[in-house]
């Protein structure tokens, strides 16, 4: 089973941090999963979203105070400011901080303290480490609207950086089938891997297709699975599919398996906010549930992967 660094170790560090993926690396990860998104110079840069004011202090700098602004997104209407909006120059000048300050106030005291990075740095740690990489491809089908082709950016990164031989562990993953299917096409060789959300429909195929595209809950049934045994190699699920007896997790892994699919699962958190009900302990949402028993469950559906932001206790569970 593989373990693999959620954004780094966002657990002990701000998330997307070189110290967060530093640490993931350190305490024995497979792989580290940095998110991308592009700047308005085309440059690659690792954020879970392309609205930075939560986890960088560009609020607090009065030159960029004009770019606040407000946009559409994946069909949600999102307010801040934006990382196709400042050239990397500019957004190097940032710092980052904690996405969940009251939830993870302990990381609040690295705020400020460390600038973005760019999907290349991400690359070259994990080389360095001898790790692989789960790279997740951000908002494609809105980047493709404002003008940038992210598979072809990702391609150009990739092999400019050393990873498009097969030399390294590389998982290629997305929300969005259509830049997997265009970065396949590439040649780019890595496993590619569907995203697949608890709730909702895929912003590339709901472009495409309107009200008619698929649900992510339809595309983990048997026949939403058949549509995927020619197109990726695996689906990475929200551990809600596996915690939920109404889903069926260890049915679904089989049902995925059976297809020749790889199944990932995200993220497994200690706290009780993000546990499921039964595993909590008491009603503090920062406090540790009964995070081993959840993930001892997870363990027994037969998932190929965890996302975790905390890599020690992950390794500990998943590996013991």
């Amino acid at each position: 089973m593989l373990v693999i660094g959620h954004r780094g170790a966002p657990g002990y560090r701000p998330e997307h941090t070189r110290s967060s993926y530093e640490l993931a690396l350190a305490q024995g990860v497979d792989a580290v999963e940095p998110d991308v998104v592009a700047t308005k110079d085309g440059v690659l840069v690792v954020r879970h979203e392309n609205e930075i004011s939560g986890t960088t202090d560009v609020a607090d700098h009065r030159e960029f105070a004009a770019r606040r602004t407000t946009k559409h997104i994946d069909g949600h209407r999102v307010s801040g400011w934006f990382t196709e909006d400042f050239t990397w120059d500019e957004l190097a000048t940032l710092r980052c901080r904690e996405r969940l300050p009251r939830l993870r106030r302990e990381n609040t005291r690295f705020d400020g303290q460390e600038p973005m990075l760019r999907l290349r740095d991400v690359l070259d740690l994990a080389a360095a480490a001898g790790r692989g990489v789960v790279l997740e491809i951000k908002h494609a089908t809105y980047f493709a609207e404002i003008g940038w082709d992210l598979a072809a950016l990702v391609d150009s990164e990739l092999r400019a950086a050393g990873w498009a031989g097969g030399i390294h562990p590389l998982v290629i993953e997305s929300f969005e089938s259509t830049v997997l299917a265009q970065l396949r096409a590439r040649g780019i060789p890595a496993q590619y891997v569907y995203l697949l959300e608890a709730h909702g429909r895929p912003a590339d195929l709901v472009a495409a297709q309107g009200s008619h595209a698929p649900s992510y809950a339809w595309t983990a049934s048997p026949p939403g699975l058949d549509t995927l045994t020619d197109t990726v190699d695996g689906i990475s699920v929200d551990k809600r599919f596996l915690t939920s007896a109404k889903r069926g997790g260890a049915a679904l892994v089989s049902a995925a398996h059976a297809r020749g699919l790889v199944v990932f699962t995200w993220t497994c958190r200690p706290e009780n906010l993000f546990l499921a009900r039964r595993y909590r302990r008491g009603i503090a949402p920062a406090a540790f549930g009964d995070y081993v028993a959840e993930w001892r469950m997870l363990r027994g559906t037969g998932v190929d992967g965890v996302f975790a932001d905390h890599p020690d206790l992950a390794v500990a569970v998943f590996r013991g």
